[in-house]
Formats: C-alpha cells, sequence, structure tokens
C-alpha cells in the first residue's frame, strides 16, 4: 500500500488539542431527508479553520460527479474544487472539536482510512462520531428514531435496538468507525431516521435529533434553534398536505398504529415485524404523494419548506 500520509496536507499552524472530538460526514452514502447535509451546513455556520486536508487528486472520479464550472461571455469563470477536509470549530461552550467533511472517496478506501486514523492520532482524538440518516416506515408526527453502533457496547448502552441483523451496502464511513475499532479507537454512528414519504426533501427535524445524539455523546454543546424552527415549519406543512388528502393521511395513520405497537413491544423490529394489513412500499407512498402534491401550487423558498417529493 502507498503511505497513507502522503494523502494528508496539515496547515502551517495547527493547534495544540486536548483530546477533541472528531464529527465525520462524508457525503455519497445514504442521506434521507438532507439530514447530514443540514448538520454539516449548521455546524460550519458558525466558522471553522481548516487544519488537515486530503488528495482528492487521488481519491475522487471525477467523470462519475463532475465538479462544476461556471462560464462567462467568453471564458471560465470559475472552478467549484472537491475538498476533503478537516475543519476545527468550537462549540457554544469554547470547546474545540473537528469535522470531517467532503466527498465519500471513489477509490483507495484503505489507504484513506489509514489516513484518517493518522489524523486521529496526530491529535489524540477521543472519540470519532459517524452521521447517517436513513429512510424507514416511521410517520412524521412521531418522535425520531435513532440506531446507535459503537466500537464498544458501553458507548451506546442508552439506545435502543431497532434492527436485529441486517447486511447494507458498505460505505467509507461506516468502514472508519469499523477499522478505528479494529485499531483500539473509540468511534460511535447514529443513523437517524426519516420518514421515507419525505426522504427526498429536507427533514429537519431528524437533523435536531442527530445533533442530539452527537451532543449526549461527544459531551458538546451544539446549537440546533436554527434547526428547530425550520422543523416546525416542515410539521406544519407536511400536516396540511396530509390533511389534503385521504389516501396519504391514511397510510399515515397506519405508519402511526405500527410505530405506537413497536414502541409498546419495547423490543421488535421495525425492519422485521409487520402490521395485520400490509403497508404500501415506499415506491407507492411516493406515488401518492406525487399525485397529491402535483395539483399543489409552488411554495415561495422564502415563506416556507420545500414540499415533499
Amino acid at each position: 500500500m502507498l503511505d497513507p500520509a502522503s494523502l494528508i496536507a496539515y496547515a502551517d499552524d495547527l493547534p495544540e488539542l486536548e483530546g477533541p472530538v472528531l464529527i465525520q460526514a462524508l457525503d455519497g452514502f445514504v442521506d434521507a431527508g438532507s439530514v447530514r447535509k443540514l448538520v454539516r451546513e449548521q455546524l460550519l455556520g458558525t466558522g471553522s479553520k481548516i487544519v488537515a486536508t486530503f488528495d482528492v487528486d487521488q481519491l475522487i472520479d471525477y467523470r462519475s460527479r463532475r465538479p462544476p464550472m461556471v462560464f462567462e461571455r467568453d471564458h471560465w469563470a470559475d472552478y467549484s474544487e472537491p475538498r476533503l477536509a478537516v475543519h476545527l470549530l468550537h462549540d457554544d461552550a469554547g470547546t474545540a472539536f473537528l469535522l470531517l467533511e467532503g466527498p465519500e472517496p471513489d477509490y483507495q478506501w484503505e489507504r484513506f482510512l489509514k489516513a484518517v486514523q493518522l489524523v486521529v492520532e496526530r491529535f489524540e482524538v477521543r472519540l470519532t462520531v459517524g452521521l447517517n440518516a436513513i429512510p424507514m416506515a416511521v410517520p412524521h408526527t412521531r418522535p425520531v428514531g435513532v440506531i446507535a453502533h459503537a466500537t464498544s457496547t458501553d458507548l451506546v448502552a442508552e439506545h435502543p435496538s431497532w434492527i436485529d441483523r441486517v447486511q447494507v451496502p458498505g460505505s467509507a464511513g461506516n468502514l472508519m468507525e469499523y477499522r478505528l475499532g479494529q485499531a483500539g479507537h473509540a468511534a460511535v454512528g447514529f443513523a437517524v431516521h426519516v420518514p421515507h414519504y419525505v426522504a427526498q426533501s429536507e427533514f429537519p427535524a431528524s437533523a435536531v435529533a442527530l445533533l442530539e445524539s452527537v451532543t449526549k455523546a461527544a459531551d458538546l454543546v451544539l446549537p440546533t434553534g436554527e434547526l428547530r424552527a425550520a422543523a416546525t415549519r416542515t410539521a406544519a406543512e407536511i400536516d396540511t398536505q396530509v390533511s389534503e388528502n385521504t389516501e396519504v393521511a391514511e397510510v399515515v395513520r397506519a405508519l402511526e398504529e405500527q410505530y405506537d405497537s413497536f414502541v409498546a413491544g419495547a423490543g421488535r423490529s421495525l425492519l422485521r415485524d409487520q402490521p395485520a394489513e400490509p403497508l404500501p412500499s415506499a415506491d407507492e407512498l411516493g406515488e401518492a404523494f406525487e399525485l397529491f402534491l402535483a395539483q399543489q401550487p409552488p411554495v415561495d423558498e422564502q415563506d416556507g419548506p420545500e414540499r415533499p417529493d
């Protein structure tokens, strides 16, 4: 394997940190409700400093995700260069933490993860936290569920188990947790649930739940005010849409009954148990919403959130 260290370029004036948390929010894997994007924007919106970058030229397939360029009249005026970077940020209490963000590598996962491990060891990271959001057959009217996993059961002992066993496609972010655990580093990940009928639109309620999980696990004070306000607006918009469509309202009620039965059973898996009558699939429910939304007037971006697809 080529030297993983050659993938990393550090800033000239590196800070001295005392056991910071590293939050990793790589793009590329499932991001239902754009939750990971919302959390990343919330964190970076408070200001940050880049302390390390990775050589994306060795990690990214440009032809599979072509970076945008801007053409003006007779010349190329701008190029959105891909960036895979580690940022230094501070929470509301002034505590320093790190954020790894950027595109999930297309190539050399193992070499990249070795490089991440070098970063973890360089900054003496005490805990790495991964962010995910997945579509689930859950209603938007119930509390957001969170699937927690970690390199040690002690790190997620307070979280209920939603799934017994399942095989899923791999991702660099989840593999990062696995490899860090093998190397003796503490890592935890959270995958918040997003109602599958709004998975293509921004769903800030799940972003709030994700930040709350990170706050508790990492002992940080992270801002959620703007996301909470957006969640309230989005919930009201969805409620209005549901109330105006009988078919969708019936499906949501069925999901509520399934969710409530799960909570009452305290231990059954939402992926395993089925309601008395089969629920429509995500595609079927999506078609019902599309038919309904096609009859609705567009929403001004300044007046409310985007309608779910």
